[in-house]
């Protein structure tokens, strides 16, 4: 009987581990080729594993909730179906140490990761620690009393590779402060202290309670909302994108009475004969390809000292999950797509995102994105940059108003389409005459839209 093992696979550029959410099969249970084996997560997406050969499950390399490496692997599929009767011997090589996770991670801390086996290390009661956690730790000296002071978003509160490295690269501005206490003594420890307030909350109407080290109190009414997975990991990447880079908000006012009478004049025809709906989202990703092109310097990424110009220009549009969490996925190479190319990609992401139905590769490789405040109501916004990126557009409403003319006979008044663009830029390498300019180019191309175009 051969034996098989399955691969942690790659999800995506970045992406060096996966956490493993759920088992879908039991050891001893029959696989099919192409079925799914079990549910991973990432910090971009959800996703489930299948065997590319058929058999029997073997062996189980990691449990729920531990976190793999790529690369690594994670169950022993037996290829002779019939053979569950004799998987004890063959079973026997795997009795040696369980596949060690190896994470890349960080250029700084890559000489501290050593091998370990991977299980969960408890500390202070229900606490765990990954070997990748604890690997890091002990390469960059964050001493236990540090690593149980640092604030965990992954699964029961642990501490993940990303909460860690937030932590030193941030200067361990958290053992700075009061809450780091000295060294105190095992009993302590288990008996943390709280505010009144919050021992008032720990009863069983409500088993949710704040941690230990929250200054928060809480008063008569209050309800306590535990973040969800995805929500933990958007919060965590949001401080991030703001500590790494120092954000700039330029905004311009565009006239876009020319493009929503081409739009009013063709949506109907164009849904008829291709059956798909024409939004503006095709027509914002159109204009500003068309910029970047002209503005080349955009469309990089940071690393250390070194400035990275991106070839392509996959351009990522943020959407909002039925869960009401936030998504990006990217069209790739969207330069090299016409209008109606634009379109059906935008409506399938949209869609698939939606129906929580995007892969893994949906939302990798993005080097610009652009976020619809406009579809809220709202007629601007500054948001955040998706990194490693470098600048994100928002779009804002489309409103009627009175503006201004000028014309061969004078100025005149008239009512205009008219929106607001806002553009949220590094200011490490993007300066405010390459992200202004940018950005109004951006609008000339909106303004400039020709009424009379084919799609």
């Amino acid at each position: 009987m051969s034996e098989f093992q399955l691969i942690m696979p790659k999800m995506g550029e970045s992406i060096a581990e996966a956490t493993i959410i759920r088992w879908l099969k039991n050891e001893g249970d029959t696989i099919a080729a192409d079925e799914s084996v079990l549910e991973i997560a990432t910090d971009k997406v959800d996703s489930e594993v299948p065997t590319p050969k058929g058999g029997v499950l073997l062996k189980k390399l990691y449990n729920e909730n531990d976190v793999v490496a790529v690369g690594q692997p994670i169950a022993i599929i037996a290829l002779e179906t019939g053979a569950t009767q004799t998987s004890a011997a063959p079973v026997a090589p795997a009795a040696q140490p369980t596949p060690e996770p190896v994470a890349v991670i960080e250029k700084q801390i890559e000489h501290a990761v050593q091998t370990a086996k991977p299980v969960a290390v408890a500390i202070q009661g229900n606490r765990f620690y990954s070997p990748l956690v604890l690997n890091i730790a002990k390469g960059e000296n964050v001493s236990m009393s540090e690593l149980e002071q640092i604030p965990g978003t992954g699964s029961e509160g642990r501490v993940t590779k990303r909460d860690i490295m937030l932590y030193i690269n941030g200067g361990r501005k958290l053992a700075e402060t009061p809450a780091a206490a000295p060294e105190v003594s095992e009993t302590k420890k288990s008996a943390p202290e709280v505010s009144q307030p919050i021992e008032q909350k720990k009863s069983e109407s409500s088993p949710t309670t704040l941690n230990s080290g929250s200054k928060i109190s809480l008063m008569p009414g209050d309800e306590i909302i535990e973040m969800d997975r995805m929500r933990k990991l958007i919060a965590d990447h949001m401080v991030m994108s703001v500590q790494t880079s120092p954000h700039v908000t330029s905004f311009v006012e565009a006239d876009v009475t020319n493009l929503v009478m081409w739009r009013e004049k063709h949506k109907n025809a164009f849904e008829k004969r291709e059956g798909e709906k024409i939004t503006f989202t095709p027509c914002f990703i159109e204009a500003v390809t068309k910029a970047i092109k002209d503005f080349p310097l955009i469309n990089v990424s940071v690393d250390g000292n070194q400035i990275i110009k991106r070839k392509s220009i996959n351009i990522g549009m943020a959407a909002a999950l039925p869960t009401g969490n936030l998504i990006v996925p990217v069209i790739r190479n969207a330069d090299q797509l016409n209008l109606f190319g634009l379109t059906k990609a935008v409506n399938d992401l949209a869609n698939r995102a939606r129906q929580n139905k995007l892969s893994p590769d949906d939302i990798q490789g993005g080097t610009f994105t652009i976020t619809n405040v406009g579809g809220f109501g709202n007629l601007m916004g500054t948001p955040i940059i998706n990194q490693p990126q470098v600048a994100i557009l928002a779009t804002g409403s489309i409103k009627k108003k009175p503006a201004v003319m000028e014309t061969e006979y004078g100025d005149t008044i008239a009512i205009r389409h008219m929106m607001f663009l806002s553009l949220s830029y590094d200011h490490r390498v993007v300066d405010g005459s390459l992200g202004g300019t940018f950005l109004r180019r951006i609008a000339d191309y909106l303004e400039q839209w020709d009424v009379n175009r084919e799609v």
